[in-house]
């Protein structure tokens, strides 16, 4: 069995960032950043994959991230 870790530089450090971005149309226009993401990031390399935060939990996103 295999050691998991990031998919670009093999690392088994990670760390969480919330953050909120805006969507298109009028939530664009009036710069409304109605849309929530936690972000998983390698602390080694930075490779960062981008999670729902309304559809993810705490530690299923570090299984996702590193298996």
């Amino acid at each position: 069995m295999s050691e998991k870790g990031c998919i670009k530089c093999g690392s088994t450090k990670a760390g969480t960032k919330d953050v909120s971005m805006t969507g298109s149309g009028l939530s664009k226009m009036f710069d409304v950043q109605d849309n929530k993401f936690t972000v998983v990031y390698c602390e080694n390399c930075g490779y960062s994959e981008f999670y729902n935060k309304a559809s993810s939990k705490g530690s299923d996103i570090f299984d996702l991230f590193f298996g």
